[in-house]
């Protein structure tokens, strides 16, 4: 079912002749591209007939108004399963607790005496969060894009998630967002959230509507269309990530459990049929006891044809055999996973050594589920080989440093021919000239 990439017994390419050999899902967001962006510029002009036209076009719903009433969000905590309530406070308790101790203070550095910068942190004025609403409903990505935001200090937070089609006739929940992402909203204080899906959610937030005011950040997963309107919007709006199909990579050796890591890859499989799910391992014993155990387990769970099926047998997905641990790292370091998972003998020395991941689970008792829902860590996490390079969602993410530089005339004094001698070698002669203007030295006319 899971296809093969067999790289032992040779050296290790580097750098990009590795990463080539490596699956990966096909996700072509410069395609996209050109297909969202009449849709944000419609936005951009029609404001909220856009946002309702596109309800019907996309989601099958007719809206009068985008924003969600308040009366809704109340109500759809009220019906709240009170099994789910419990697991989504626990969600937001650990998450809370792992996001507050990210928070930044200000720091000052004498440079020299009279002379100091001090960096300030600032949060953004206001946030728009995305919650995707297609094949599942994910409230607790509403969890993990809310709480970083809350305690960085966003003041203004709003969350778009696209309408639902009525289950039944007159059915009162027709055209709000699911009422679990409702509900989670209510929970975390959201009481700004608005039934838009897709590019057109995104260039709500950029442009601002009749209902919504612009924002400075989006953040929140979602599809291709919504990775696309991110990229679009690049410069004017900040963004978290331009995120992919979802990835899981399995460091493993003879030590790990088959049960285990095919329950893992599995788990992964199910959010989409370009989701990744990749074995890398030295064991090839253990890549036939995997190989046993998916099929059972496939055939005992649901989203199997339109979802696992599909992300196991495509080429984004593979068992990768390689001669040795640290093959194996040199592997899952060029891969560089969303998620990876450490099933190896000394787990939680071996992710020490790991260079590149979005996050990283240690040994049998961390699967990626629990850091799906209730680890307290984030799991909006890069995708598409960006952990080489970017990090996952955190209060860091939603501050701006910001430096304050403050120097006395002595402390200026004293740097000033240095300062004037680069302005100089750069030919910015104007740049050293505000320098000489403060202490009445004569400054060349042809400066």
């Amino acid at each position: 079912m899971i296809s093969r990439i067999d790289l032992r017994g040779a050296a290790l390419p580097e750098g990009q002749a590795l990463r080539s050999l490596l699956p990966r899902a096909d996700f072509d967001v410069s395609a996209a591209l050109e297909k969202v962006r009449p849709i944000c510029e419609d936005v951009h002009h029609r404001g909220d007939a856009a946002l309702i036209e596109y309800a019907e076009k996309f989601d099958g719903v007719t809206l009068e108004s985008v924003r969600v009433p308040a009366d809704a969000l109340a109500k759809a905590l009220a019906d709240l399963d009170p099994a789910v309530r419990a697991a989504l406070e626990e969600s937001i308790a650990r998450a809370r607790k792992v996001h507050r101790a990210q928070r930044r203070t200000s720091h000052t550095t004498q440079v020299v005496p009279g002379g100091s910068v001090t960096e300030k942190w600032v949060p953004v004025e206001r946030v728009g969060l995305y919650a995707p609403g297609g094949r599942s409903v994910y409230p607790s990505s509403v969890i993990m894009n809310a709480v970083p935001a809350q305690e960085a200090g966003v003041e203004s937070v709003a969350l778009a998630s696209p309408p639902q089609k009525p289950a039944f006739e007159n059915d009162p929940a027709g055209g709000l967002p699911h009422p679990t992402i409702l509900a989670a909203c209510a929970l975390l204080g959201i009481d700004e959230v608005y039934a838009v899906g897709g590019a057109q959610a995104v260039a709500m937030f950029a442009y601002g509507t009749e209902s919504c005011p612009p924002a400075n950040m989006v953040t929140g997963p979602g599809n291709i269309w919504v990775a696309a309107a991110k990229r679009y919007f690049t410069g004017r709006i900040g963004i978290d990530t331009e995120a992919g199909p979802t990835e899981i990579a399995v460091l493993a050796d003879a030590t790990a459990d088959p049960v285990h890591v095919a329950s893992d890859l599995i788990s992964q499989a199910e959010h989409d049929p370009l989701a990744a799910a990749v074995l890398v391992t030295d064991s090839e014993e253990l890549a036939d006891a995997v190989d046993r155990e998916v099929e059972p387990q496939v055939a005992a769970t649901k989203h199997v044809d339109d979802r696992i099926m599909p992300a196991l047998k495509g080429r984004q997905s593979a068992t990768v055999l390689v001669d040795g641990l640290a093959e194996g790292l040199k592997v899952v370091d060029a891969y560089g996973a969303e998620h990876l998972e450490i099933q190896t003998e000394n787990a939680a020395e071996v992710a020490q050594r790991v260079k590149n991941a979005g996050a990283i689970f240690v040994g049998p008792w961390a699967p990626v589920s629990l850091g799906d829902y209730a680890a307290g860590s984030n799991h909006v996490l890069p995708t598409g080989g960006c952990a080489c390079h970017s990090s996952g969602l955190s209060v860091q993410s939603f501050l701006r440093g910001i430096h304050i530089v403050d120097y006395t005339r002595d402390a200026l004094a004293e740097v000033a021919h240095h300062v004037v001698t680069l302005a100089e070698a750069e030919d910015l002669p104007a740049h050293g000239a505000a320098i000489k203007a403060r202490f009445d030295w004569k400054v060349p006319k042809n400066q």
